[in-house]
C-alpha cells in the first residue's frame, strides 16, 4: 500500500514543470525544518564543526536552505521514476562528459558525494555507460522492491545491496560498468580510517582507493549541481597518482576533493547525517 501511494503521488508530481516542483519542494521544506527538531539538530552539529568561524545565522541560512533542497530531492524522484530519457537528458546536463569518454576501456569509478541530485545523476550518467551501484534496502519490503524496479527500468545498470558486500561490484566494475560510488557517510569503524573532513577527524572508508587498487581503476570525482531550470552533472578529471600505497592519505585526499564541492554548493550537501558519529577512542560524541 504504501509503494502505491508514494508511486501514485510521484506520478502525479512528475508531470510538472521542474520550477513547480522547486516551489512545492520550497513548501514542505519550510515545514519540515520546523517539524524535523532532531534532524535539524543534527545539521546544526555538521555546520557548526565543518563551519565554526561562520556567524551562526548564515549556518542557519544554508540548513533552512538545505531542507528545502532535501524536500525538493524527494519530489523529483517522480522524474527519476517515470520521465522519458529525453525529459531526463534535459533535465540532468553533464559537464565533464569528455573525461568520462577518455576512459573507455579502462575501469572507472566514479566518486559520487551525498548532494541531493545524486539519484537523478546516477540515472542519468546510466544512460551514457553502464554502471553498477549499491544501495541500502528499505524498512517497508513493497517500496523496497518497486524503488529497485524503476532503478533498472531502462536496463542501462546493476544495483546492489550494501548487505551483498563489494565483492559483486568489484566483478561488474571488472566487466565494464562504471561503479558509482558513494564514499562519504559513518559507516562505523570497521573498514574505516580517520581523516580531516573540514579540519574534524571523520571515520571514513578507504572503498575508494582499495577498489580502485584490486580494479586498476581510475577514480573520477563528480557531483550534481542544482540550477534554476535542472540540474548539471560536473564531472571532474581523474585524480592523478591514485591511489598510492597510503590509504589514510588517499582518504584525507578523497575528503579534500568532497570539501571542495560543498564549498561550491553548501546546502546542497547532506547535513542531516551523524557524518562524525564515530570518533576516535577516547573522544567524547557531538550528537
Amino acid at each position: 500500500m504504501t509503494a502505491r501511494l508514494v508511486a501514485g503521488l510521484l506520478w502525479l508530481i512528475h508531470w510538472l514543470p521542474f520550477r513547480a516542483v522547486a516551489a512545492l519542494g520550497s513548501i514542505l521544506g519550510w515545514l519540515l525544518y520546523r517539524l524535523a527538531g532532531s534532524r535539524r539538530r543534527i545539521g546544526q552539529t555538521n555546520l557548526r564543526l565543518c563551519f565554526p568561524a561562520m556567524a551562526e545565522a548564515e549556518r542557519e541560512r544554508i540548513l533552512r536552505r538545505h531542507f528545502v533542497e532535501i524536500s525538493r530531492m524527494l519530489l523529483e524522484y517522480g522524474y527519476c521514476w517515470f520521465s522519458s530519457r529525453e525529459r531526463l537528458k534535459r533535465l540532468m546536463r553533464i559537464e565533464g562528459l569528455e573525461h568520462l569518454r577518455a576512459l573507455d576501456g579502462r575501469p572507472v569509478i566514479l566518486c559520487m558525494p551525498h548532494f541531493t541530485g545524486l539519484d537523478l545523476a546516477g540515472l542519468r550518467v546510466s544512460l551514457e555507460t553502464p554502471v553498477v551501484s549499491i544501495y541500502s534496502k528499505q524498512k517497508d519490503a513493497g517500496l523496497d522492491a518497486y524503488v529497485e524496479h524503476k532503478r533498472l527500468r531502462f536496463d542501462t545498470g546493476i544495483v546492489l545491496s550494501r548487505q551483498a558486500g563489494i565483492r559483486p561490484a568489484l566483478k561488474a566494475l571488472r566487466q565494464g560498468y562504471r561503479f558509482y560510488y558513494l564514499p562519504d557517510q559513518d559507516f562505523g569503524a570497521r573498514d574505516s580510517v580517520f581523516a580531516p573532513f573540514f579540519g574534524v577527524p571523520a571515520a571514513t572508508i578507504t572503498g575508494l582507493s582499495r577498489l580502485a587498487k584490486a580494479a586498476d581503476a581510475v577514480a573520477l570525482p563528480c557531483y550534481p549541481r542544482r540550477e534554476a531550470d535542472g540540474y548539471t552533472l560536473v564531472i571532474e578529471p581523474p585524480l592523478a597518482d591514485f591511489p598510492s600505497d597510503d590509504v589514510v592519505a588517499d582518504a584525507a585526499r578523497m575528503n579534500a576533493v568532497i570539501e571542495a564541492q560543498v564549498l561550491e554548493q553548501p546546502a546542497q550537501y547532506f547535513w542531516l547525517h551523524k557524518r562524525f558519529k564515530t570518533r576516535p577512542e577516547g573522544e567524547a560524541g557531538f550528537y
